[in-house]
């Protein structure tokens, strides 16, 4: 029986042989191939400045530390994400803020986000949930009120456009991830882009130790040997051979974004009778990633319906667990559940369904067929 996951990447013999290329040449590691990602992936997105890093987790912690704010600073963030999103806050000594969400896109609701201010906030951190862009105009409104600074983790939403404009310069900075379920894929990878020059030369130096070859006479005229470590940098470098993949992969991200809203679209028809499911909905100025396809599960146990799938080769799966209900946050950070009515809704009735670009509509059907015989099946009440 063939396995359908919940996401995979989609590689041809053009990806193989660019990755090829790069082996046979000069450079593995960072060099020109990632410089030419680079630019390719600013052009894309209209922006001005792309570093590309070994993956989103890497580059939200760097965003995070380019901020350079005052230790102990409070970074409004949604619970309802991976847990990289928090822990790039936690990394750079600062302390996460979480507020709920509007369930119907699973996006930061940007009213919670006002009640959570306060004399210590300094960043927003927003999530484009499984690819459908936040309400960015409100956001923004209230960071420049509030004169805080917006990091954009976009790491389901490269392709995903809001009011017409691709997401990538809403923010200060905007992170993308390059795992192999996201929009596109270097194995593992991320980026930052951002419009501000003196943000993106302290990204560059942040991803390679915090070290600067621009050091003009500082162990004499002519040593070109020299350099200085100016920040405390990691090592989070993309390599050359990341980048051939990155490269070959942003020429098919157009087909990769039309073929996911086809099969989100094929859902939609053909889930749409079952009244024990609620469907996602996008709403009309966006341009959705569709990074994932979740459903909400009305009267039905999950983690039967979940072994269920299972057992018939159907990779479903949940995003997210909550951030604060992870032992490390209960442990440090720990919450008030009821001040997240959305979350507490959400998490426990949801599921992803399966979605990549290289799923079939008889794919779709399969799983359809299943979800409508496990009424039955379940005893679910229809």
């Amino acid at each position: 029986m063939r396995f359908i996951p919940y996401g995979h990447q989609s590689i041809d013999d053009e990806d193989i042989q660019s990755v090829i290329e790069v082996l046979k040449g000069d450079w593995l590691t960072t060099g020109p191939t990632v410089d030419r990602f680079e630019q390719e992936l600013a052009k894309y997105v209209d922006a001005r400045h792309a570093v590309a890093v070994n993956s989103g987790t890497s580059a939200l912690d760097i965003a995070v530390q380019a901020l350079a704010l005052p230790k102990g600073s409070e970074i409004i963030t949604t619970p309802f994400t991976f847990a990289a999103t928090g822990n790039a806050i936690l990394y750079n000594g600062h302390n996460p803020i979480f507020a709920d969400i509007d369930p119907a896109t699973r996006n930061i609701d940007p009213d919670q986000i006002r009640r959570r201010i306060t004399s210590r906030t300094r960043a927003i951190i927003y999530v484009d949930y499984a690819g459908h862009p936040c309400a960015i105009d409100e956001i923004g409104d209230i960071a420049q009120e509030y004169d805080l600074r917006l990091i954009e983790d976009a790491c389901h939403a490269l392709g995903a456009s809001y009011d017409g404009r691709k997401i990538g310069t809403f923010a200060d900075m905007t992170i993308f991830s390059f795992h192999p379920v996201k929009p596109i894929t270097t194995g593992e990878g991320g980026a930052v882009v951002t419009e501000n020059a003196e943000l993106a030369a302290k990204l560059r130096m942040l991803r390679s130790h915090g070290i600067t070859r621009d050091i003009g006479h500082m162990f004499g005229e002519g040593a070109s040997w020299g350099y200085d470590m100016q920040y405390l940098g990691r090592n989070y470098r993309m390599t050359d051979i990341q980048a051939a993949l990155g490269l070959s992969q942003l020429r098919k991200i157009s087909s990769f974004i039309q073929r996911r809203n086809e099969i989100a679209a094929l859902y939609t028809r053909v889930l749409s009778d079952l009244e024990w499911l609620e469907l996602p909905s996008t709403l009309e100025h966006v341009t959705h990633g569709w990074h994932l396809y979740t459903v909400l599960l009305k009267g039905v146990d999950r983690n039967a319906l979940f072994s269920y799938l299972k057992e018939r080769g159907i990779g479903a799966n949940v995003h997210y667990i909550p951030t604060y209900k992870f032992s490390y946050y209960q442990k440090h950070y720990p919450q008030d559940v009821t001040s997240f009515p959305g979350v507490e809704d959400v998490f426990n009735r949801i599921l992803t369904l399966p979605l990549y670009p290289d799923m079939t509509d008889e794919d779709v059907w399969y799983i359809s067929e299943n979800l409508h015989e496990v009424a039955s099946d379940l005893r679910i009440p229809v």
